[in-house]
């Protein structure tokens, strides 16, 4: 879902403003020397008013993780730097007390309650703060753009620490921050990965890195995005000024704003995209050793899974007799382009 800037208004805080109204202002950005540059939006004209969707588009799309399926994620990417050289010290050493992990058996089957279309919360939003520890770690350089300093734009009253932008946030501190913001808006874990493709596609677009001094302001702004995009009953600007007690609406807005034009209004996430960050999550979190709490299979959800095995099969059931195939047919005898080949699993 493109959003046509020439027809379309955003709300915000109840008023409604036109996106081609007004002209926007030039953005800051800092090189590695500190040096603060203005420079205009990707496709902007000079007299202020953005270009149509269909006249920029993204020229790096088979590149771009948050819009091609096939392309990997970046934090799985540079979470791998980090992780080889762990897994080679873990290996020298013998660990005795690991947690084992519960493996199936002929009598008892583990699962986790966490699927790519209902995933638990609690877990995706550890495994979202994970991916932004990496981001942050591993980063290779140090762009950055004004509307994210938390210096300038100080999400607290308290005093901004003079090496703010020096030392990385620990894995504890960014899940702490994210999992208030959640538990506070009472957002769901769908939205969490929305978080995440947001987040790496502005990193894309607007080439600006994710650091120790714009962190919080990054994850913000691509929170109060996806929750409002995802959710049909979305969080009010001000009601994140109620959990972020010292921020005003007014920054809240500019934030939103800001963020919708470097992202070039392009806030479709394809199903496809949607599905390789869940599964990517969960790599990231096998390999990081945090898993997902396995149960063993209850008699109550063997029978849902058996009742929608059993309405898949119907439905191959009658793709067969309407290609005049019968269901004892050898699936080695039935071509691609007539009915696709899918194994049925029916637990009886």
């Amino acid at each position: 879902m493109f959003i046509d800037e020439s027809i379309c208004l955003l709300q915000i805080m109840g008023n409604w403003t036109s996106c081609c109204s007004y002209s926007s202002p030039l953005s800051r950005r800092k090189d590695a020397n500190g040096a603060v540059n203005e420079f205009a939006q990707e496709g902007e004209e000079s007299v202020g008013n953005l270009q149509h969707i269909s006249e920029r588009e993204h020229d790096d799309w088979n590149t771009d993780p948050s819009v091609h399926p096939k392309v990997a994620t970046i934090f799985l990417e540079r979470s791998k730097v980090e992780n080889g050289l762990t897994r080679k010290q873990s290996q020298s050493q013998i660990v005795d007390f690991r947690s084992l992990k519960k493996s199936s058996s002929c009598s008892t089957i583990y699962l986790d309650d966490s699927t790519v279309s209902q995933p638990n919360l609690k877990n995706t939003v550890k495994c979202v703060a994970l991916a932004i520890y990496y981001h942050i770690k591993n980063r290779t350089s140090e762009r950055q753009i004004e509307i994210f300093d938390e210096k300038l734009h100080p999400l607290t009253r308290d005093r901004v620490p003079d090496n703010y932008d020096v030392h990385s946030p620990e894995h504890r501190h960014i899940y702490k921050f994210v999992r208030t913001l959640f538990n506070a808006a009472q957002l769901t874990a769908e939205c969490a990965i929305i978080t995440l493709v947001y987040l790496e596609r502005l990193l894309t677009y607007a080439e600006v890195d994710i650091t120790p001094a714009n962190w919080k302001r990054i994850v913000l702004g691509a929170i109060l995005l996806a929750s409002k995009v995802w959710d049909d009953q979305a969080v009010w600007n001000v009601d994140y000024c109620q959990i972020l007690k010292d921020i005003t609406v007014e920054d809240m807005n500019e934030l939103e704003r800001q963020f919708l034009e470097m992202l070039q209004f392009n806030i479709n996430v394809p199903s496809s995209v949607y599905a390789k960050y869940y599964f990517d999550l969960r790599s990231l979190a096998e390999d990081n050793e945090l898993t997902f709490p396995a149960e063993p299979l209850s008699k109550e959800r063997a029978k849902k899974l058996e009742a929608m095995s059993r309405v898949f099969e119907d439905k191959i059931t009658a793709e067969f007799l309407k290609n005049g195939l019968k269901k004892w047919s050898s699936l080695d005898n039935i071509s691609s382009t007539t009915v696709a080949r899918k194994s049925v699993a029916i637990l009886s």
